[in-house]
């Protein structure tokens, strides 16, 4: 009786064991930014440091800087990350929106609401640009790049709404996006520096006004409004 031998076990390839090594390094890399948003929001990006972060994560030094390989590079990742969640929680959704006055809307309600939750923590785009105003450097321009590429998104719902008739077509569309900004920073001030209540509907009060100066003449003015609600 003639045995066959059993093969040898195989041996774990080394394409799949790559895999799941740069599986494993990403999800590290996830959770090393997880926590470098958390203290950016709190202390700012300058209270980032490879250092600080180590010992929230219960890591190395060694093991941070291996994923970021400067403070710097980290700074310009936590701006990366924050801009691309103020994306999926305010850009996103509200593009889904009617072209026009109604995704406008949604644009501004949905930063408020963000703004709001962030009141205990702090908005990135605010806090960094007290931080890096007169910082010349690559943390800087990334932080200016990220918030020029959303007021360009509120430029173009701006531009839309007179293309669709909801705003007259002589309306300035720079002098409209610097006046709803304006009502997020006060909104910023006096909801997280003053405390003072009732902040976050006198912004959206103030969005209703900056709206009616702008909004396309018609003789029966209720109706047209009701119409881009």
């Amino acid at each position: 009786m003639t045995v066959t031998p059993l093969p040898p076990p195989r041996k774990r390839s080394s394409a799949s064991a790559a895999a799941r090594s740069l599986q494993k390094g990403q999800q590290t890399r996830a959770a090393i930014l997880e926590a470098a948003l958390g203290l950016a929001s709190h202390m700012g990006l300058e209270g980032l440091s490879i250092g600080a972060l180590a010992e929230v994560t219960q890591m190395s030094k060694s093991g941070v800087f291996a994923h970021f390989g400067s403070r710097e590079e980290l700074q310009i990742a936590v701006i990366r990350e924050y801009h691309q969640r103020f994306e999926e929680e305010v850009f996103f959704p509200a593009v889904r929106e009617a072209r026009g006055l109604p995704r406008l809307r949604a644009l501004f309600e949905r930063w408020v609401r963000r703004v709001s939750v962030e009141l205990d923590s702090g908005c990135i785009y605010i806090s960094g640009a007290v931080e890096f105003d007169d910082r010349p450097g690559p943390v800087r321009d990334a932080l200016a790049s990220m918030v020029r590429a959303w007021q360009a998104a509120l430029e173009r719902a701006i531009r839309l709404s007179i293309d669709e008739g909801h705003l007259r077509a002589d309306t300035d569309t720079l002098q409209m996006l610097f006046e709803i900004h304006g009502l997020i920073l006060a909104l910023h001030h006096d909801a997280r520096f003053l405390r003072l209540p009732g902040a976050v509907e006198r912004a959206r009060t103030g969005f209703e006004r900056i709206v009616t100066q702008y909004v396309t003449a018609t003789p029966d003015r209720k109706a047209a409004r009701a119409a881009v609600r």
